[in-house]
């Protein structure tokens, strides 16, 4: 007759094969060997399964909180962001977090979508499933909350501290200064959230919007209505100069746009940004 497996007879090689490929804790994973007989495919099966009820019960729960990580290929003509959603700020400073979400990036270079990246392999499993065992071994809602991904002749990054904001910068043409360049830019665009690339990608809902809210304060002014139309049209230019990111006054020397910046150290321009911040 087969003898069962007790926890006595469990070894800490055993649990220590199943922490490396899951992550789970030291109790957990003993008691998934327990439950398994031993049988390791199976103590992961359980792990998952367990996952998968911590997933279902916490599926109304907020996650926004996390890490936003940028990444860049190796010849910089193709960037992506990855934020890795969590509840808790606790979890997503956790160093095992942060390394995870990293790996995402990494993987979200060969992909083109999100679902893609879900259905990459991770380490023998596909995204989507790691996902939901980390959402069991963490006690925690865990999701990829966004994705971007840009191409242009030069793609540089940066990332915030504390991984709350990545931005990606593409640039017209590579140089030696195109790297330092891109960094400067998409601090800015971290820093100041521009809506837009430049005035024609400001969709025409915020145009309307804005060409009423400087009419409204002309009114209240007292200004006639003969003159508000040209009037509003001034603010909106000083709107498109405070809210677009390439005719921003440039963070570190505010006597130039950051078209102007970039196009006198690299003579490049700025082509493209995808920002993403948590919360």
């Amino acid at each position: 007759m087969q003898k069962h497996k007790t926890m006595a007879n469990i070894t800490a090689a055993e649990v220590n094969k199943l922490r490396k490929a899951t992550g789970a804790g030291m109790m957990d994973c003993k008691k998934a060997l327990v439950e398994a007989d031993g049988d390791y495919d199976k103590a992961i099966e359980l792990l998952r399964k367990k996952g998968q009820k911590v997933a279902a019960n916490r599926a109304d729960r907020e996650s926004s909180e996390g890490a936003v990580i940028a990444k860049v290929n190796s010849n910089n003509s193709k960037g992506v962001i990855v934020s890795l959603n969590c509840e808790t700020d606790f979890v997503a400073k956790n160093d095992s977090f942060v390394n995870f979400a990293t790996e995402l990036a990494e993987l979200a270079l060969t992909t083109s979508t999100k679902e893609e990246l879900l259905a990459k392999d991770y380490k023998g499993i596909t995204v989507a499933e790691k996902l939901i065992e980390q959402t069991g071994v963490i006690g925690e809602k865990i999701e990829i909350g966004d994705y971007r991904t840009l191409e242009a002749p030069f793609v540089g990054f940066y990332i915030h501290a504390g991984n709350k904001i990545a931005v990606l910068t593409g640039l017209s043409q590579g140089g030696d200064k195109a790297e330092e360049v891109a960094k400067n830019v998409s601090m800015q665009a971290a820093a100041m959230n521009p809506v837009a690339l430049n005035e024609e990608g400001v969709d025409q809902e915020t145009i309307d919007k804005e060409i009423e809210i400087a009419k409204d304060q002309l009114r209240q002014e007292g200004k006639p209505e003969a003159m508000l139309d040209n009037i509003a049209k001034g603010k909106l230019n000083r709107f498109f100069k405070d809210n677009t990111l390439v005719n921003q006054d440039f963070i570190k020397d505010n006597k130039q746009s950051v078209a102007a910046y970039v196009k006198a150290e690299s003579g490049a321009e700025v082509v493209a940004f995808e920002r993403v911040a948590l919360g």
